[in-house]
């Protein structure tokens, strides 16, 4: 079987890709541990939203690559945006289901529940199953040229709750979902409606959420990247099974 041929430049250039997202990750873990400052009001809880902001932030990125790709995909009608697409969508899922959790684990301590109706929760969860339902389309649809049709516009159209996610924080009122950032280290509410907001006087706290976002968005695209490439090679297996079945 003939491998996919990939240029040494571009395999070198993933190579060192890896190696940086595996740097970035663990310098954001040191500094989510012992760099940044300690929450006045929320305590060691609060540094997992390190790892809640970043991954969210990896997420965003990887949909917005799969809206790049399905643009694309439907302006060429190249199988290859389709499989860019596709990579977008495994990898930011998993990121989605880690912001979740992530977020559930911060809420306990914070809220004194798991989960509780808001409209960031609410919409994190639409988001979520905007996208399952992405892989299951295309699972559905037997036909190539069909299916990458298909995923690119809903791809494209599923961005909608990734824009409203981001924003609904700061257009809705009655939501007690923090910002990431904000002017002063207080806790907005009382008891179950405590939201527990971030400071920009600590600059500390700032820097890590800087440095943890672009981690993780450098993370994903590395993993989309050999998701790519697992793809290519899968379709090569595939191409080799039709000749050699023909061949019988």
């Amino acid at each position: 079987m003939n491998l996919p041929a990939y240029l040494p430049a571009r395999t070198n250039l993933l190579r060192g890709l890896t190696i940086l997202a595996v740097v970035l990750m663990t310098i954001t873990f040191a500094m989510a541990l012992f760099y940044a400052g300690t929450d006045a009001t929320q305590g060691n809880v609060q540094r997992i939203f390190y790892m809640h902001v970043g991954a969210f932030s990896a997420a965003a990125t990887a949909f917005f690559v799969t809206v790049v790709a399905g643009i694309m995909y439907l302006i060429t009608r190249k199988m290859a945006w389709d499989r860019v697409a596709l990579a977008g969508v495994e990898v930011g899922l998993p990121l989605a289901t880690i912001t979740l959790v992530t977020g559930a684990i911060w809420a306990r301590p914070t809220w004194n529940t798991w989960w509780t109706r808001d409209p960031r929760l609410d919409a994190m969860i639409v988001l979520w199953a905007i996208y399952a339902a992405y892989l299951t389309l295309r699972a559905t649809i037997s036909s190539p040229e069909q299916r990458a049709r298909f995923a690119a516009v809903y791809g494209i159209l599923a961005f909608v709750s990734v824009i409203y996610t981001t924003i609904v924080i700061r257009i809705r009122p009655d939501t007690l979902h923090p910002l990431a950032i904000a002017p002063n280290v207080a806790t907005t509410g009382v008891g179950d409606n405590a939201k527990g907001e971030f400071s920009t006087t600590d600059r500390r706290i700032t820097i890590t959420l800087g440095v943890s976002s672009i981690s993780w968005i450098v993370a994903a695209i590395t993993l989309m990247w050999y998701r790519v490439r697992i793809e290519n090679l899968s379709e090569r297996v595939q191409a080799l099974k039709l000749r050699l079945t023909a061949n019988e």
